[in-house]
C-alpha cells in the first residue's frame, strides 16, 4: 500500500503531467512523469512479499517486578535473494516496539533482542509481530502480520517482588516441616469445605450426596487446625493510598507474607474489600507460584469502605494470625477489624507509604493494642517483621 507520501507523490505527479500538456509546460510533465515512475518502482518494490519465517522468545515468562526480562525475534530468510528494507514491529502492551533488520541473505537469519518494561505488575501481551517493507524513498509500504505460531501474540506476567520473612508463630501446634501426614496431629483434620474433585485427589474424599445431587464429582477439602494459618486483608481501594507506588508496595508486602506461609507449605486466605483473592489449603504444591501469579493481577478498586474484607471473617472460628496491609490515606471501614481480631491468636498491621503522620486516618479505629508496622520500602518490613515474629 502507498504511504502518505507515496500518495503526494501520486496525486502531485498526475497534476504535473496534466499540467504540463495542457499548459504546454514540458518540464512540469517530465517532472509529474518521474514521481509517477517512482510510485510504480515503490510498488513493484514492494509488491512481492518476502519469504521470511519469524520466531519470538520471551525469557523469563513470569518475572518479578522491576526484574529483567527479555524478548527476541529471529527472522530467517527462505527465499533467493537479498532482503533490504525491512522492518519488524512487535507490541508491548500499548508500546510499539521497531526493530530495525539489516539486509538479510537467502538462507541467513537474524536475531534481535530487546529489553521488556517489567515496572508494573500485569500481565502483559506482545505481539503480533508486523514485518514492514519499505522502498528507500518512502512511498509504499507491504506489512505482514504473523499469526499464531510465527510470532504471533505471546505474554509476559510480571509478579510482585518479595522479600525473604518468616512465619508468624500462632495456633496451638507448629510444624515446621509443613503439614505432612507424618507429623500432622491425629485428628487435627477438619471438614473446611467442598470443591470439585481434581485428578489426583484421595477417592475416600468423595461426597457421595453432594455428588448425586449436583451431578459433579464433588469431594471434602479438610484443612489441619494445628498449623498456622495466616489470613491476609489487601486494602486495594485507590483512597486508601496517596500514590500508586504506596499501592504497589503494598501488593509487594502482601506477596511476601502470603509466599512464606504458601512456600512452607501452611493454609493462605487472600481477601480484599471485593471479595476472595486467592485461597490455598497448604496441600498444593505450587501455592506459592499461585499466589504470586494471582497478585500480579491485583488491581486498586473504587470501593469507599474496606469493611467488606471482613464480613467473611466474623463467622471463621478462631486460628493462625491476621495480617492487614493498607495505606496511609483514607481509612474508612478499617474499624471492622475491632470486631474480628480476637478470633485469631494475633493481628498486625502493615501500613505502606510515606506521610503517615499527616494522613486523614483514625489510629483508635485500628485499636491501641494492634501492632502498626510503618513500611516505606520493601527492604524496611525484614526488620520490622521479624521483630514481630519473635515478639
Amino acid at each position: 500500500m502507498l504511504s502518505p507520501t507515496g500518495w503526494g507523490a501520486l496525486v502531485g505527479g498526475t497534476g504535473l503531467v496534466g499540467a504540463g500538456y495542457g499548459f504546454g509546460y514540458p518540464e512540469a510533465a517530465v517532472l509529474g512523469v518521474g514521481c509517477l515512475l517512482a510510485v510504480a518502482a515503490a510498488l513493484v518494490r514492494t509488491g512481492r512479499s518476502p519469504r521470511l519465517a519469524a520466531r519470538r522468545r520471551v525469557t523469563p515468562r513470569k518475572v518479578a517486578r522491576g526484574d529483567r526480562a527479555d524478548g527476541s525475534v529471529t527472522l530467517s530468510s527462505a527465499g533467493r535473494r537479498v532482503r533490504r528494507g525491512l522492518e519488524v514491529v512487535d507490541r508491548c502492551g500499548e508500546l510499539p516496539l521497531v526493530l530495525r533488520i539489516p539486509p538479510l541473505a537467502a538462507g541467513a537469519e537474524h536475531t534481535v533482542r530487546y529489553a521488556l518494561p517489567t515496572g508494573r505488575r500485569g500481565r502483559i501481551t506482545l505481539g503480533p509481530l508486523r514485518l514492514e517493507r519499505t522502498d528507500p524513498l518512502g512511498l509504499a509500504r507491504r506489512v505482514r502480520v504473523f499469526g499464531p505460531g510465527e510470532g504471533g501474540t505471546d505474554t509476559l506476567l510480571v509478579r510482585p517482588r518479595v522479600c525473604p520473612l518468616p512465619v508468624l508463630p500462632s495456633g496451638t501446634a507448629h510444624h515446621v516441616e509443613g503439614p505432612t501426614s507424618d507429623t500432622a496431629d491425629e485428628g487435627s483434620l477438619t471438614f473446611h469445605a467442598l470443591r470439585e474433585y481434581v485428578l489426583g485427589d484421595d477417592l475416600r474424599r468423595v461426597h457421595w450426596r453432594s455428588t448425586a445431587r449436583t451431578g459433579t464429582l464433588m469431594v471434602k477439602q479438610l484443612v489441619d487446625v494445628s498449623l498456622p494459618h495466616t489470613t491476609l486483608v489487601l486494602d486495594t481501594r485507590t483512597a486508601a493510598y496517596r500514590t500508586e507506588d504506596d499501592f504497589e508496595l503494598a501488593v509487594d508486602c502482601a506477596a511476601s507474607v502470603a509466599f512464606a506461609a504458601a512456600r512452607s507449605h501452611f493454609p493462605v486466605d487472600v481477601l480484599s474489600e471485593t471479595g476472595t483473592v486467592l485461597r490455598t489449603d497448604g496441600a498444593g504444591g505450587n501455592d506459592a507460584e499461585a499466589l504470586l501469579d494471582r497478585l500480579a493481577l491485583v488491581r486498586r478498586s473504587e470501593r469507599a469502605s474496606a469493611a467488606g474484607a471482613f464480613d467473611g471473617l466474623e463467622q471463621t472460628r478462631r486460628r493462625g494470625s491476621l495480617t492487614v496491609i493498607t495505606g496511609t490515606g483514607d481509612a474508612t471501614g478499617l474499624g471492622a477489624l475491632d470486631r474480628v481480631r480476637r478470633r485469631f491468636d494475633r493481628t498486625v498491621v502493615l501500613r505502606t507509604g510515606g506521610g503517615a503522620e499527616d494522613a486523614p486516618h483514625e489510629p483508635s479505629a485500628l485499636g491501641s493494642d494492634v501492632p502498626q508496622l510503618r513500611v516505606t520500602a520493601l527492604e524496611s518490613l525484614v526488620a520490622a517483621w521479624r521483630s514481630e515474629a519473635v515478639r
